[in-house]
C-alpha cells in the first residue's frame, strides 16, 4: 500500500503545492478571502509568500498560524492547552478524537497548540459536504485534510469508509503524522457531546484501534459564537417539516465561528486509551466493545472538560426553571437553591443573564420562540456541567 492508494482522499503531497497554488491564486474567490483575512498585505506580496511554502507544514506555519495569531487577538481573551498526559508518549503519533465545538477553528487551533508545545501538528478528517467551492477542497487539503465521503449510498458508504480508515492507519503508522477527526458526524448543537460508535467502527475497519493511538481531548469555549445560530435551527427543524441548512447556512456558520467571540477556549488531552482497551476482555461482542469504547472517550472529555463561570450560571437558570437534568446531577440537590453559585459571582451571573439577551436579538426568525431559543442557548452552556458532574 503506498501514498497513491489515497490520492482522491489525502492531502496534497509537497510536488503537487506549485500548481495548486497556481489554482488557488487565479480564484477571484480565493483572492478575496486573502484580503479579508490579511488585509492590507498586496495580493503579489502573499502569493509570493505562499509559493514560497515547499511543504503543507511550511504552509500552516507561514500562512494559517500567523493568520490564527491575529484571529486570537480579536475574537479569544486566551487559548490554553494541556498536553501532560501524552507528554511521555512523544515519539508516537496520535489520533486526537475531540468533540465538535467550530467546523474549521477545532482543527486549526488544535495544530496551533500543538506546534506551540512542540508536537507535531495534525492531518484533519473533514467532510466533503463543507467544500462547498472547488478552491475551498484546494485549500483543505493543502492544509493537511483528508475527505470524508458522505452523501453515499449504503454500499458506497461501506467502501468509503474502509478506505479512509486504510488511510487513517497510513498516515500514523507509515506517514507517522498526527490526526484530529470529531466524535460525531456534525456538530452536538446542544453541547451533549457523545461519540457516535458509527465513527469507531470506521477507524477499526482498517485495523486494530489501538493502531491509532486515540486520544480523547476536551476542547472548551468560554462563548461560542454560533450559539443563536444553533438555537435558531433548531427551533426551524422543531417547527418546519424536513428543514435542512442551506449552503449559505453553512458559510454563515462558517464565517460566524471563526471570526466572532469566544472568550477563553482550553485544550486538554486526556490519556491515550491503549491501556484502558487492554482491560476489555478479548472475546467482548463487537457491539459491546465499541459501544464502551465510545462511553470511556465520553467520560473522558467530560472530566476533563474546562468549565467557565457561564457553564454554571445556565445550568442553575435551567434548574431553577425545572428544566434541568437533576438526575445526571449528582450534586445538584434541590435545583431552586443554586447548587453552582460557589463557582460565578453575581456580577458574572448578571452579565452571562446579559449575553444570552443579546443572543437572542440577533435571531432573524420572522416568528422567534424567546423562550424555546433561551432554554436552547442555556442548555447549550449548561450540559458541560451535567455531563462533567456524571463523570467524575
Amino acid at each position: 500500500m503506498t501514498i497513491h492508494d489515497f490520492d482522491d482522499i489525502r492531502p496534497f503531497l509537497p510536488e503537487e503545492l506549485p500548481a495548486v497554488y497556481d489554482r488557488l491564486l487565479q480564484d477571484p474567490e480565493f483572492l478575496a478571502a486573502l484580503d479579508y483575512v490579511f488585509p492590507g498585505i498586496p495580493q503579489d506580496a502573499l502569493a509570493a509568500r505562499m509559493r514560497s511554502c515547499p511543504t503543507n507544514l511550511d504552509f500552516q506555519l507561514t500562512m494559517v498560524y500567523p493568520m490564527l495569531q491575529q484571529l486570537l487577538s480579536k475574537a479569544a481573551t486566551s487559548l490554553t492547552a494541556n498536553f501532560q498526559p501524552i507528554d511521555c508518549e512523544r515519539q508516537l503519533n496520535h489520533t486526537f478524537v475531540s468533540n465538535h465545538r467550530d467546523i474549521v477553528l477545532d482543527s486549526a487551533l488544535l495544530s496551533y497548540v500543538l506546534h506551540d508545545n512542540g508536537y507535531n501538528t495534525v492531518e484533519i478528517a473533514i467532510g466533503d459536504n463543507l467544500l462547498i467551492r472547488p478552491w475551498i477542497k484546494d485549500l483543505v487539503r493543502v492544509n493537511k485534510s483528508f475527505i470524508v465521503q458522505r452523501a453515499l449510498t449504503m454500499r458506497q458508504m461501506l467502501l468509503a469508509s474502509a478506505h479512509m480508515s486504510k488511510y487513517m492507519h497510513f498516515c500514523i503508522n507509515e506517514k507517522h503524522e498526527n490526526i484530529w477527526i470529531a466524535q460525531r458526524e456534525g456538530r452536538a448543537k446542544d453541547s451533549n457531546d457523545r461519540t457516535q460508535d458509527s465513527v469507531l467502527k470506521m477507524m477499526a475497519m482498517g485495523g486494530d484501534l489501538r493502531q491509532l493511538n486515540i486520544v480523547p481531548l476536551a476542547i472548551s469555549y468560554e462563548y461560542d459564537p454560533c450559539d443563536y445560530l444553533k438555537a435558531q435551527e433548531m427551533q426551524n427543524k422543531r417547527d418546519v417539516e424536513g428543514f435542512k441548512k442551506s449552503q449559505q447556512d453553512d458559510l454563515d456558520n462558517m464565517r460566524t465561528g471563526i471570526f466572532g467571540w469566544k472568550g477563553k477556549i482550553h485544550y486538554h488531552a486526556a490519556p491515550c486509551i491503549n491501556e484502558w482497551l487492554d482491560t476489555l476482555p478479548s472475546d467482548m461482542p463487537k457491539a459491546d466493545y465499541f459501544r464502551a469504547v465510545a462511553e470511556h472517550i465520553d467520560q473522558e472529555i467530560h472530566r476533563h472538560y474546562h468549565l467557565y463561570a457561564g457553564n454554571y450560571v445556565a445550568a442553575d437558570l435551567l434548574l431553577a426553571a425545572g428544566q434541568g437534568p437533576v438526575a445526571q446531577c449528582p450534586t445538584c440537590g434541590d435545583s431552586a437553591a443554586a447548587p453552582h453559585s460557589s463557582h460565578y459571582t453575581p456580577e458574572e451571573k448578571a452579565r452571562f443573564e446579559a449575553y444570552v439577551e443579546q443572543r437572542l436579538a440577533m435571531v432573524t426568525l420572522p416568528h422567534p420562540d424567546v423562550d424555546f431559543l433561551r432554554r436552547c442557548i442555556l442548555t447549550m452552556y449548561a450540559n458541560p456541567v451535567f455531563n462533567h458532574e456524571a463523570a467524575l
